[in-house]
C-alpha cells in the first residue's frame, strides 16, 4: 500500500514506520536486541569516556552506525528470505555480505572506544 500522505503528515507516517521497523526487528532479532543492549549501556558512557566533544561524537557515531548496518543486514535478510527458502548461490552471498558489513561495523566500535579509551 503506497502512502500517499504529504508535508507533515508524510512525517509523521514515516516516523510511524520506522518506529514499526525497529520495533518489529528488536522482536525478530536476537543479534538487534543484544545490541540495543549495548548501546543502552555505551551510549551514556560515552559522556564520561569521551574527552572532548569529538570524541563523544566519534564514541557514539560507532555505535550508531552498528545499529543501523544491523538494521540494513536484517533487511536484506527479509527480503531474500521472502523471495524463497530454496538455496541460491546469490541469496547466501548477499546475506554472508550483510553479515561482513555487521562484522566490520562492529570491528569498528572496538577500534573507535579503544582509540578513545587508551588516549
Amino acid at each position: 500500500m503506497k502512502n500517499e500522505a504529504t508535508g507533515f503528515a508524510r512525517l509523521i507516517s514515516a516516523f510511524g514506520f520506522s518506529m514499526k521497523g525497529l520495533q518489529s526487528t528488536y522482536v525478530t532479532e536476537a543479534a538487534f536486541r543484544q545490541e540495543v543492549w549495548l548501546a543502552l549501556v555505551l551510549l551514556p558512557l560515552a559522556f564520561f569516556v569521551g574527552g572532548s566533544s569529538r570524541d563523544i561524537a566519534l564514541l557514539i557515531a560507532s555505535v550508531l552506525l552498528l545499529l543501523i548496518v544491523e538494521l540494513l543486514n536484517s533487511a536484506i535478510e527479509k527480503v531474500v528470505d521472502r523471495i524463497g527458502d530454496e538455496y541460491h548461490e546469490l541469496s547466501g552471498a548477499a546475506k554472508d555480505a550483510g553479515s561482513a558489513a555487521v562484522l566490520l561495523a562492529l570491528g569498528l566500535v572496538v577500534v573507535v572506544w579503544l582509540g578513545v579509551l587508551l588516549s
